[in-house]
């Protein structure tokens, strides 16, 4: 049986999906997540999706080689839309963007509707999904902050069930980053705000810009970071 090893990023992701999910992956790739479950004896059955042909059949190739066909089945299919309603209780989104997570999921309201976890690591734009978790009846209830490739990645484990939003700078952060305060905190926002003030000083290239809303709102956010790197 050959099963690529998990890189950090990966491994931090398989550390949220719970023990006995029945677990759908998407954007699968080449099923090292499910595989790596499914050979950890952490879930008995996986279905890996993948919309894109080459991935598609890399997965396959992977789950082949492996023996474990039986066990991980590859589909190919735009998101949630490769599933029934029912067929898994988790599904795990890692690699691709904040904004792409949420469209997939807004796209797949129907099984969305019949999960009980979500295991996510946006590539960019964490707030917006955790923004879009709270506005449709879910929460974060854990999160974790990795290194992997010279670049830090968050993971967020959500959970069904709606809770108060956190304020608006704990969904930058991480509500429950912040809660805990990992060794990786610091280095995050460090990052979050070198981001912020790098889009501030691009727009106050132009005075209109330094006139507008937006401005005003990417200082106000700046401070806000600032605030957060003392504790």
């Amino acid at each position: 049986m050959t099963v690529p090893e998990l890189d950090e990023r990966l491994a931090a992701v398989a550390a949220f999906v719970p023990l006995g999910a029945r677990l759908a992956d998407i954007g699968t790739d080449h099923a090292k997540l499910p595989l790596a479950l499914v050979v950890a004896g952490k879930i008995v059955h996986a279905i890996a999706v993948d919309v894109n042909e080459g991935p598609f059949e890399a997965a396959r190739r992977a789950v082949r080689t492996a023996g474990l066909a039986q066990m991980v089945e590859v589909r190919l299919g735009d998101g949630l839309a490769a599933l029934a309603p029912g067929e898994v209780d988790s599904v795990a989104v890692a690699g691709m963007g904040g904004s792409l997570i949420a469209r997939i999921l807004t796209d797949g309201a129907a099984v969305l509707q019949t999960l009980e976890t979500l295991v996510l690591q946006p590539q960019s734009d964490a707030a917006e999904l955790r923004t879009w978790l709270y506005d449709n009846g879910w929460h974060v209830a854990e999160e974790s902050l990795v290194r992997a490739g010279g670049r830090l990645y968050e993971i967020l484990l959500a959970r069904r069930g709606k809770k108060e939003k956190p304020e608006p700078i704990l969904l930058e952060i991480g509500p429950c980053l912040w809660q805990k305060k990992p060794p990786l905190l610091k280095e995050h926002i460090e990052q979050l705000l070198s981001r912020v003030c790098r889009a501030r000083e691009g727009m106050g290239k132009s005075a209109r810009a330094r006139e507008g809303a937006a401005y005003r709102a990417l200082g106000e956010k700046a401070a806000a970071l600032e605030e957060k790197l003392i504790w």
